[in-house]
């Protein structure tokens, strides 16, 4: 079964596919004289006409809403959207077992949850694809639209680029650990002591050969990097930590630190943003930022990746 639960398990040339899937449709929603279509319009050759796919949310979310939603939508499908509360999963219901109900309705699964074991247990049962619209381990969704973003603003592979981490080792992290082993582009993790990515996660690419520095300080990670990447200090549940916040603070992401980039560097965030915390305003307004071309190509990398899950690409 296809699913897209992590970049190993789908491989380079199923992720250069999607990758190339995305750019050329992104550039085919736009009339011969520049102007975009409306975005409710499906794609001429709607190749999910008929398709159905489920959403799950265990977890507040924008982006992976929307860009699901929309994607489906000009994909020619439809999506029904839920949250666990509103559903047995795993209250009553095992998870296996409501997998195995869902695959009878619908014809692919994405889910946002707390808990990476929830999404295997639902992979494993399904009978149709799941995709990890993230989970606490990972964030392959995003990262990949992090990756088209670069490539789009660049010009470029990704292939051989420097990318900078700042901040905590979260499911973020763990997701570039894993896209810069599997793509073969260069990483350096900026993080404060105790703070650390996933041991398994980095254990495995350092395996493949990526190339992954970790560091502890913010002007080590960027020094003439392509791409400067953070994410939020406090994830979703965590309470306002104040002894977070202080370890953090050195990575903050500003003005003098893009300066020690690389020349043309951008600067990415997946958002949403604690604005004075993890990037200041006058880098995530300025003009090295690419997170808004990052949030709209969520729609166009996860177009691509229900066209491979379906096998339609």
């Amino acid at each position: 079964m296809p699913h897209f639960i992590d970049f190993a398990s789908v491989g380079k040339p199923a992720l250069r596919a999607i990758l190339d899937a995305a750019h050329a449709r992104k550039a085919a929603r736009r009339n011969a004289d520049g102007s975009a279509w409306p975005k409710g319009r499906a794609d001429a050759d709607a190749l999910l006409a008929g398709h159905v796919l489920a959403m799950i949310f265990e977890r507040p979310s924008t982006r992976t809403r929307f860009s699901f939603d929309m994607g489906m939508r000009q994909l020619g499908g439809s999506a029904i959207v839920t949250t666990s509360t509103e559903m047995q999963l795993g209250r009553g219901e095992t998870v296996a077992d409501t997998a195995r109900v869902l695959g009878r309705f619908v014809d692919a699964v994405m889910l946002r949850t707390a808990s990476h074991a929830t999404l295997i247990e639902l992979a494993d049962a399904a009978p149709v694809p799941v995709i990890n619209g993230l989970s606490d381990i990972s964030h392959p969704c995003q990262v990949l639209a992090d990756i088209m973003t670069f490539e789009e603003r660049s010009r470029r592979p990704v292939e051989g680029s420097c990318w900078a981490w700042l901040g905590d080792g979260n499911n973020m992290a763990n997701s570039l650990i894993e896209a810069a082993s599997v793509l073969n582009f260069d990483l350096r993790l900026g993080v404060p002591h105790g703070y650390d990515p996933d041991n398994g996660v980095l254990a495995t690419a350092c395996a493949r050969g990526a190339a992954i520095d970790l560091v502890r300080s913010a002007n080590d990670a960027v020094d003439c990097a392509d791409v400067v990447v953070t994410d939020t200090w406090l994830s979703m549940g965590q309470d306002h930590a104040k002894e977070k916040l202080a370890a953090m603070l050195p990575f903050q992401v500003n003005a003098a630190l893009m300066a020690r980039a690389g020349q043309d560097a951008m600067f990415m965030h997946c958002l949403p943003a604690h604005r004075g915390e993890e990037v200041t305003d006058e880098v995530l307004d300025g003009p090295a930022s690419a997170a808004w071309d990052e949030a709209e190509n969520r729609l166009h990398v996860q177009k691509a990746i229900l066209l491979w899950c379906l096998g339609a690409l």
